[in-house]
Formats: C-alpha cells, sequence, structure tokens
C-alpha cells in the first residue's frame, strides 16, 4: 500500500491525481496548514526533516520531491506515461519534469513571498511579473496540439505541470495564455483529478 503525506493547498495533489489516473491502491494521511501564517504543521518534520510536502512511503522506502516521486512511481507502475528511453521526447520530458519544480517555481514562489512585502516588495515585482511571462509562454509554446505537453495523451510532465498551469490561471492570466488555460480546464474535468481532489480534502 502507498502512503501520501498530503498538505492541504500544497503540490501533493499532483501525487493524489496520478495515483488516481493509475487506479492504485493508496492512503491519505492529511496535514493542515497553520490558518494565520499558512505554515505546514510541525508534524510534518517528523515525515521529513524539511517538513515538506508531499513525501511518500512506497516499497518500504519514504521518498520526497515531486518529481521523484511521480518518476518513482511511474517506473514502478506506469512505463506507458513516460516516453520511450533515448527518444527525442523522452529528452523533452526530462527537460520538462525538471522545469515544473525548477525554473518554473522560482518566479511563481517569488511572486508569493515578495508580495507578503507590500509596498517595500513593488521595486522586484516588474522583474517578477517579466519572469512569470516568460516561463509561463514557454508553457504555452509547449504545449502540442493534443493539448498535452509531450505525448498526445497523459504523460508525467503533464502531471508536474499541472501546478504552475493551475497558478498562472489562479493568476489571472488564462486570457494571455489560451492553451494554458485550455489544459488546466481539461484536467480538472478528469474524473481521476475529481477523485483526487476529493481524497485530499476537496482543496
Amino acid at each position: 500500500m502507498i502512503v501520501v503525506h498530503h498538505l492541504n493547498r500544497s503540490r501533493s495533489h499532483r501525487i493524489l491525481w496520478l495515483l488516481e489516473e493509475l487506479g492504485l491502491d493508496y492512503t491519505v494521511k492529511r496535514y493542515e496548514r497553520d490558518a494565520r501564517t499558512n505554515l505546514a504543521p510541525p508534524e510534518l518534520r517528523e515525515v521529513h526533516p524539511l517538513g515538506k510536502a508531499p513525501v511518500v512511503e512506497m516499497d518500504g522506502r519514504r521518498i520526497a520531491e515531486s518529481g521523484a516521486i511521480v518518476e518513482a512511481i511511474c517506473a514502478a507502475h506506469a512505463p506507458h506515461v513516460v516516453p520511450e528511453a533515448g527518444s527525442d521526447d523522452w529528452l523533452t520530458h526530462l527537460e520538462l519534469m525538471h522545469f515544473a519544480e525548477g525554473s518554473a517555481m522560482t518566479p511563481i514562489l517569488l511572486n508569493l513571498y515578495v508580495g507578503l512585502l507590500g509596498e517595500a516588495g513593488a521595486p522586484l515585482h516588474p522583474r517578477i511579473q517579466s519572469e512569470l511571462d516568460s516561463h509561463f509562454a514557454h508553457m504555452e509554446r509547449m504545449l502540442r496540439p493534443s493539448g498535452h505537453f509531450v505525448l498526445d495523451d497523459l504523460s508525467a510532465a503533464d502531471i508536474m505541470l499541472s501546478f504552475p498551469a493551475e497558478i498562472a490561471v489562479r493568476l489571472g492570466r488564462g486570457d494571455d495564455f489560451p492553451r494554458l488555460a485550455a489544459f488546466v480546464d481539461h484536467i480538472r474535468s478528469r474524473p481521476a483529478y475529481v477523485r483526487a481532489t476529493a481524497a485530499g480534502g476537496g482543496d
């Protein structure tokens, strides 16, 4: 049985979605953010030293980091959602898997934290917005006519890029990046996505 340590309003939703898409058995251990600070609870530090989610228990081992978790689950249970190793699509997949948690998340997190500074953060906003534009535009370009990022059906890259794509929509950028908005609409309509949202507590 796979155990998912899931934090509300976090990137761990992607792991629940992947598991639902694959029809795998799993259980969820939920953790709630502090209502005042929005920080993860200290109990998560008992699961992983960084106190972050997701963390998955699988085959007798705890695995952290979203990309590593997705790769491990796919290697064990779903090689069909990863392109053939060594192919051009596989290289694109590799790039996008790292882009999702590396390049794409940097301006997203800066936008979040600098926004908390109020007027003190104002000088940084133009550069952050420029970086958001650049990264969302790159995602928009990478979407194939099928509406997916690598394969013409659901892939691990779609799972990983769902979070930054949804952030783009939440930031009101759907009109600027209509293909990203369509991608978000599509994934949210998938039955497995709906089940994952319910399993995670509805958020």
